[in-house]
């Protein structure tokens, strides 16, 4: 359990309040103002800490690392053009890791699955 910090509580409170999948930078932007002693590097390594305690998901992808508040299985897309992901409202497929395990010789947890394309900005 990591304690609380009044930083820590604000960046998760404004990434929960964003459904943009925003990188640290964008996070960053978007508290300056209510936080102006609050810095990019303390905004990543909190990102990386609450990720890392599985509070938060941390999307790699191309570019920038970008972080989601929703912790229940979901699935993304990214466009190719410019980056950005979203969710997707597609139900979630049952029984897929117990499929996929089948062909497996390590213990599969859980997944990620990302569909990947143009998104309608960019079309």
């Amino acid at each position: 359990m990591i304690k609380h910090s009044k930083q820590r509580d604000a960046i998760l409170e404004e990434l929960r309040s964003r459904k943009d999948h925003p990188t640290a930078e964008e996070l960053y932007f978007s508290l300056k103002a209510d936080y102006p002693n609050l810095s990019l590097g303390t905004v990543y390594r909190n990102l990386n800490l609450l990720s890392e305690e599985s509070i938060i998901l941390k999307i790699s992808s191309d570019g920038a690392d970008r972080f989601d508040a929703t912790k229940e299985n979901h699935y993304h897309f990214r466009c190719m053009e410019c980056g950005k992901i979203s969710d997707i409202d597609f139900p979630v497929i049952d029984n897929i890791e117990n499929n996929a395990q089948k062909f497996s010789d390590g213990k599969i947890m859980t997944h990620e699955l990302m569909f990947v394309g143009l998104c309608k900005n960019c079309l």
